[in-house]
């Protein structure tokens, strides 16, 4: 399951630009074409958040659909797999403009610092 590591890695660069500050929501941006499954992306972000400064934040998801156009005759039309012929002459010479988007939109901070971790007994 890729979607957690992608969650790792998410998780990795939010916390290295907010530092210890509580984080309480998190917006992403998941095309339907990006080859994520975002249920298994809100598990794994439910799970590889406990015990962190993210842990209990809101997760939301933008879902954008795939939009494509015909390089030939110049269609453009709304698409939903990764096998695209042209609604229009059937071409299958087209150019996917969206869908496949995976980047972090936005996260939301709390005004109160996280409670700092307690320190290893020797």
């Amino acid at each position: 399951m890729h979607e957690m590591s992608i969650t790792v890695a998410m998780m990795d660069a939010i916390i290295a630009t907010v530092g210890g500050a509580r984080v309480t929501e998190v917006r992403l941006e998941i095309g339907t074409l990006s080859g994520v499954v975002v249920d298994s992306m809100r598990f794994c972000f439910d799970l590889a958040t406990e015990g962190t400064t993210l842990a209990g934040a809101r997760l939301v998801v933008d879902e954008p659909s795939g939009h494509a156009r015909c390089r030939p005759c110049g269609a453009e039309f709304t698409v939903d797999d990764y096998i695209v012929l042209c609604p229009a002459c059937d071409s299958a010479n087209v150019e996917v403009r969206a869908g496949r988007e995976l980047r972090i939109l936005s996260v939301e901070v709390s005004k109160e610092c996280a409670a700092p971790a307690a320190a290893p007994n020797p």
